[in-house]
């Protein structure tokens, strides 16, 4: 059982993009990430299809946001990448015959409900601005 790191990679990609002056090519997008061109490329294209990126061909092409870094939330790009609920309950029935077998999977789906909310909540709150405004302070503090 492994979780993703899909979103935390894209939202690397789409903070860098909003940096940007010119578009970015995948290979120095996949050295800030640290991870392999071809990752980047496929998470680009996720992101193409959700309309955060654009992208542009040719030995000046790369990519670069196609909508402005103060409109895009955390949570459109959760959205966009990820393909799994925060919690997932049983891939298989528990066994109806015992009392918490009967029981666990309304139970904990009310759980995963209310931490599905809070998260959603949470990054409904923070746009890629306001990441890049994040990291722009965390930069300043380190030089001093």
């Amino acid at each position: 059982m492994s979780t993703s790191s899909r979103f935390a990679v894209a939202v690397h990609i789409l903070t860098l993009l909003a940096q940007a002056k010119e578009p970015l090519p995948s290979s120095m997008i996949a050295g800030s990430v640290g991870t392999n061109p071809a990752l980047i490329r496929r998470l680009i294209g996720a992101l193409t299809d959700a309309g955060f990126v654009s992208t542009t061909m040719g030995s000046t092409g790369g990519a670069l946001l196609a909508r402005p870094a103060e409109s895009i939330t955390l949570l459109e790009v959760f959205r966009a990448v990820e393909t799994s609920a925060l919690i997932t309950l049983h891939q298989s029935a528990p066994n109806p015959a015992c009392l918490v077998g009967r029981e666990i999977t309304g139970a904990l789906r009310n759980v995963a409900d209310r931490a599905q909310s809070a998260m959603d909540a949470a990054l409904a709150e923070v746009t890629i601005a306001g990441m890049l405004a994040d990291v722009e302070r965390a930069g300043q503090r380190r030089k001093r």
